[in-house]
């Protein structure tokens, strides 16, 4: 019967620690805000793009989707250096840290310490006082506890790792945002390597034609008008070739920024830079990207973050229960610091319970609450925005196709009706006026049409960033 009794003291005791140590949770249960998906993106039925299953161009590793070896390079070592990167990743480990400081809150707080104090005098100096010498010291081990009854800490913990996870998530967005912007730099660059090219063409095409309209000017067969006509065509050439190297070197300086280098070349070389974007990329499905985009899910974090702090909020309206205890020895000798004769123990315990603030702790849950409604908000307009970015990129995949086509059209007709344009002049048919027109026009047509091949392969980076890709 003792033993029963005995048996159910010690399970009381046992269940009344574990609530203790468990305690209640006042703050609210976290649920996701309901976020309607459209069926399908905008563009995706113009775009050539496979919207109806659940594999995504956003699915696939950086490697699979830029396949230039110059850009794969170009990508490892921004990976690897670049200092948004780097500082995102300490973000992360300053978090780690502060988890670790919130989550020591729950547990007591143990110390220890001693004293002692000793001296020797010759015996005579104080007369027959003291025969021996003096000495004293003492020992002492202390332990405090908050038990969270309430869940305070317990939410102050979960905040911290929500927040230590909205830095992850962050992190991968950078390492996202990197890839496309080392992505968007390399084509640029190739983009400014063929205007170079079209430019320094154009200018050896048009130094032929000043010295032949020199010639025919001096044999008296052409005006001097056709000969400063046919510089100013020139000119006009010539005069593009340092501006677009100037944007070359900046560019370049841009790029090894992102690798986390000091200014200098890096390597543009490949010649299918500016292909074409395949057609039939898959998309995905818009619900998908709500677990894809890291910024989504920073958003999300964030918006736990700041649920927790609503139950850190109401915590503080109930009441607190601390417990202290100390223990220690003293004595005039090392041995009596381990005699149990000399000990003394003693604890302490208080609850306290808030009954009037001014208003503080109120203000403080409706703070708590309208931070975490600015969230909700954030996170919604996260989302949206998402749905944005990838509609925009659909859009562009198909419209700067169809622009890039019509534009080498153009450039096909324009290069025929100079080619036309010189034989009539070197014939008599016509006036330089016409060889400077069609000429010009070609030079137009070719630089725009470097630039559309430019902003369709801008098209897949923005796609492939904006369906979540990169950040693997």
């Amino acid at each position: 019967m003792k033993e029963k009794i005995r048996m159910s003291k010690f399970a009381l005791a046992a269940g009344f620690a574990a609530v203790l140590v468990t305690g209640c949770n006042v703050g609210p249960k976290y649920a996701r805000p309901q976020m309607t998906a459209p069926p399908v993106y905008r563009g995706a039925d113009e775009a050539a793009v496979s919207s109806d299953t659940p594999n995504s161009l956003g699915d696939q590793q950086w490697a699979a989707v830029f396949r230039e070896p110059e850009l794969q390079d170009l990508i490892r070592t921004a990976l690897a250096n670049n200092y948004d990167l780097r500082i995102a990743a300490q973000h992360v480990l300053e978090a780690s840290a502060q988890v670790r400081v919130t989550r020591s809150q729950q547990f007591p707080q143990i110390t220890v310490g001693g004293s002692g104090i000793g001296a020797t005098f010759s015996s005579g100096e104080f007369g027959n006082s003291l025969e021996s010498p003096l000495s004293v010291g003492s020992l002492n081990l202390s332990a405090a506890w908050t038990p969270d009854f309430w869940g305070l800490y317990r939410k102050q913990t979960e905040a911290a790792r929500d927040q230590m996870l909205a830095q992850t998530w962050a992190q991968r967005a950078v390492r996202m945002s990197l890839v496309e912007q080392v992505a968007t730099e390399y084509i640029q660059l190739r983009a400014l390597d063929r205007q170079l090219e079209i430019a320094r063409q154009a200018s050896k095409v048009r130094q032929d034609s000043v010295e032949l309209t020199r010639t025919l000017s001096q044999g008296g067969d052409a005006p001097l008008s056709d000969v400063r006509q046919a510089e100013q065509l020139l000119y006009t050439a010539t005069s593009q070739i340092p501006q677009i190297q100037q944007q070359i070197q900046q560019n370049e300086n841009a790029m090894r920024m992102l690798l986390g280098q000091n200014p200098g070349p890096v390597a543009h070389t490949s010649p299918d830079a500016l292909s074409p974007a395949p057609e039939n990329l898959p998309s995905g499905l818009p619900s998908q990207l709500l677990e894809r985009r890291p910024d989504i899910q920073q958003a999300e974090a964030q918006l736990k973050a700041a649920n927790a702090q609503v139950g850190v909020a109401r915590a503080q309206f109930f009441p607190q229960l601390s417990i202290s205890a100390s223990g220690g020895t003293s004595g005039s000798s090392l041995a009596d610091l381990f005699s149990t004769s000399g000990g003394l123990v003693y604890g302490i315990g208080s609850l306290t319970q808030p009954i009037f603030e001014g208003g503080k702790l109120r203000g403080q849950l409706q703070l708590s609450k309208e931070q975490k409604q600015e969230m909700v908000l954030s996170y919604q307009k996260t989302i949206l925005g998402a749905f944005r970015d990838v509609s925009n990129a659909l859009i562009a995949v198909n419209k700067q196709r169809s622009t890039r086509e019509e534009q080498e059209k153009l450039v096909a007709a324009a290069e025929d009706a100079t080619r036309l344009a010189r034989v009539r002049y070197r014939g008599g048919a016509t006036s330089y006026l016409e060889v400077l027109t069609t000429d010009s026009n070609l030079f137009t047509a070719q630089l725009n049409l470097t630039t559309a091949q430019q902003n369709e392969a801008l098209a897949l980076v923005q796609l492939y960033s904006a369906l979540g890709g990169g950040w693997q």
